[in-house]
């Protein structure tokens, strides 16, 4: 079994009477990010200007949304950071040397951009950009995605940078990323460095939280190219954010449908577009809640897991779902426990939560106890799971310590053939396990 990396350490408390009652905070893969996203900076282009063109900044370049990473057989993934001149090429000028409107009034469809998604910065780092607006100064080493797929006019340019960093031995990422360092080494206190098994000159930056923000919002501008309401191209702005339709485009498409009948008096100029006016007038990033949860039986002592078919043999995991519309996050929960397994929830807490950028889910983790008359599991409702049943927490305590792996990776050394096996814990759904089994629901123990 392949070793899985630690999860991020949850941010200190310092004593707060919220972690004396209700236990630690949870932090899960995914989460955990070193930078401070400074989200009010995202519209002031003389700040994106500066930092984009800053000799300290980093950009993580990201080819078909996979990101590019140092490689080794002797040790983890590691996110590879280029600086401008590597990116200059593919980008060609500054994007951010005009404000918004001037942009705006210049957009033209016909002209490839790569996106851009300006991440944050790093605060820790040194010698980064020092920004005064009207009456903050933030300074810390800015950090940028950029989509280095090649295609249309920077394909060349993209084919040779790709070329180029493989020459010096870096690659791009393959299949879902979920291997790189995701534990902020620097904040370790020296028994916890210890525990992750971390010597002194072995300190990684945590990746896993900067490359899930970096997909996500390269895939959300990917997939969402056009208004919604006129069927017009989308321009990316707010630092990869936010998209807008631009009243006017020097290549303006000529089988657009007007949605108000008005013909456009402008060669470039639009038609009208209901997203222009009132407060609706931009398109933000989509994010998924979804529900993942640990069901007791009554009785405080057993836990409901179920399997796909498609899943390794004695495989199982906690249930999950996406919330639904004009749903409460406990009600999502007691029906998808219901539909999936026929069991009746009743009392549900909220344990956790972990981003998961596959696209753009935000996995809300939590833990209920079905009511007496409702264990009896009934897969009749809903065909998504090949078999559900209650196991012994004794058992799963077992399967976590020998039995926990990714799907199509083997089990640890000491795992035996038919025994339960469980998901890896970088997954919230082995978190939830581990609470659980170790008293988070009878008062033994917090999360």
């Amino acid at each position: 079994m392949p070793s899985q990396p630690a999860n991020p350490e949850p941010a200190p408390d310092y004593d707060s009477m919220l972690s004396r009652k209700f236990g630690k905070e949870v932090a899960n893969y995914f989460s955990g990010s070193p930078l401070n996203r400074v989200g009010f900076l995202r519209g002031d282009h003389k700040y994106l200007s500066q930092a984009l063109n800053h000799p300290s900044t980093q950009f993580l370049l990201c080819n078909e949304l996979q990101p590019l990473v140092t490689s080794s057989k002797d040790s983890r993934d590691k996110l590879a950071w280029v600086k401008h001149d590597h990116v200059k090429q593919v980008i060609a000028s500054d994007p951010y040397a005009s404000n918004e409107q001037d942009m705006l009034g210049k957009y033209d469809s016909g002209t490839y951009i790569p996106q851009m998604v300006f991440l944050g910065i790093d605060e820790k780092g040194k010698d980064g950009l020092a920004y005064t607006n009207k009456k903050n100064t933030y300074t810390g080493i800015p950090h940028f995605a950029v989509d280095v797929t090649p295609k249309n006019s920077v394909k060349e340019a993209c084919e040779g940078l790709i070329k180029e960093l493989e020459g010096k031995g870096l690659a791009f990422a393959k299949g879902r990323v979920m291997d790189i360092e995701a534990l902020d080494e620097l904040l370790l206190s020296p028994t916890s460095r210890i525990r992750a098994g971390k010597g002194a000159n072995s300190l990684i930056p945590p990746s896993a939280a900067i490359y899930a923000e970096a997909r996500q919002l390269l895939d959300w501008n990917a997939r969402n190219p056009f208004c919604a309401q006129c069927g017009q191209p989308t321009l990316s702005v707010n630092g990869g954010f936010k998209r807008t339709c631009p009243p006017k485009d020097l290549s303006r498409m000529s089988n657009a449908l007007p949605t108000t009948g008005v013909a456009p008096t402008d060669a470039s100029e639009r038609p009208p577009c209901a997203t222009r006016k009132g407060i609706s007038n931009l398109s933000f990033p989509r994010t998924d809640p979804t529900v993942i949860m640990a069901v007791i039986n009554h009785a405080g002592d057993k836990i409901l897991l179920g399997r796909q078919k498609r899943w390794p043999p004695y495989w199982f995991s906690t249930l999950a779902g996406f919330a639904e519309p004009a749903e409460s996050i406990e009600e999502a929960v007691r029906r998808e426990v219901y539909e999936e397994a026929g069991i009746l929830v009743g009392r549900v807490v909220i344990h956790s939560t972990q981003p998961w950028p596959y696209p753009a889910n935000l996995m809300i983790g939590a833990v209920g106890q079905a009511i007496p008359q409702g264990e009896k599991i009934d897969l009749g409702n809903d065909p998504e799971l090949d078999d559900a049943r209650w196991f012994d927490f004794g058992e799963v305590r077992e399967a976590l310590r020998v039995g926990t792996s990714g799907l199509g990776e083997d089990a640890g050394p000491e795992y035996k053939e038919g025994g339960l096996r469980l998901p890896p814990s970088t997954a919230i759904a082995n978190q939830l396990m581990t609470s659980v089994v170790n008293g988070f629901a009878n008062g033994v123990a917090k999360m």
